[in-house]
């Protein structure tokens, strides 16, 4: 049986000046074929790597790539600049690197691989499921939310028998309640935009992933979720510094 919650924090003080000088240290996840690396690198974006797979997520220019290897595929999952920024996009990618992407975002990039909510695809080897992502109440007026249902894309990548579900700008879903057997989640919370951190915690006990890392939560009290999901069995949350580096590749 998995173990209790660990709570796992690096405070932004506690961050090296070395990490500020290339990227935020990288945790590694043992997985079929050699470790899965994680690279946090600046609010949603990410880097994961196994084996011959180098897949970042959401690449920006506020993010520090700094020497870290050249991707074999791009994730979009939206079209907000947090998450979509095709200069950026166009330096990282190589003549090899294939990129997926929600029809919304596919439509600005050229060859860009389009995959819908609910879809799975398998890319270069990597099975890919989108799952959607948007609000149910948030928006910036009565009527509107910030993200519509079938826009952008969570996804679940299998990447050495692990399932690794990048939630994208999301609030509470269904969809997100019924994922299965996520080895690794990452989990969106901030506002107005995505879910508060004591709702972010419920919609994981939902589904219990056996690793959850908050991302996209600049300004938010993450010590509240790790707290909310501390007597969840099976449940590691792993709180890293996203907000620590600065592009030293443009």
């Amino acid at each position: 049986m998995r173990q209790s919650v660990r709570f796992t924090l690096t405070a932004v003080g506690a961050v090296a000046t070395a990490a500020l000088l290339h990227a935020v240290a990288s945790d590694t996840i043992p997985a079929a074929g050699g470790n899965i690396t994680i690279t946090p690198l600046a609010h949603a974006t990410l880097q994961i790597a196994h084996g011959s797979h180098v897949i970042d997520v959401d690449p920006v220019a506020q993010a520090n790539f700094g020497s870290l290897a050249a991707p074999t595929m791009i994730l979009v999952t939206d079209i907000h600049g947090d998450h979509f920024d095709p200069a950026t996009l166009a330096k990282l990618k190589t003549p090899s690197t294939k990129v997926v992407a929600p029809s919304a975002a596919a439509a600005k990039l050229d060859g860009a691989i389009v995959i819908a909510n609910g879809e799975r695809k398998d890319v270069d080897g990597v099975s890919i499921e989108a799952v959607p992502m948007y609000n149910l109440q948030r928006g910036p007026s009565a009527g509107q939310v910030f993200h519509e249902k079938g826009r952008g894309n969570g996804y679940i990548l299998t990447l050495g028998g692990k399932r690794i579900y990048i939630a994208g700008d999301t609030e509470c879903t269904p969809e997100m309640k019924a994922v299965k057997n996520i080895d690794v989640a990452f989990i969106p919370m901030n506002l107005p935009y995505t879910m508060t951190p004591a709702e972010a915690a419920d919609c994981v006990k939902a589904f219990k992933p056996a690793i959850v890392y908050p991302y996209h939560y600049r300004g938010q009290n993450l010590e509240e979720f790790a707290a909310a999901l501390k007597d969840t069995p099976g449940v590691d949350v792993r709180i890293r510094d996203w907000y620590a580096a600065t592009d030293s590749r443009k």
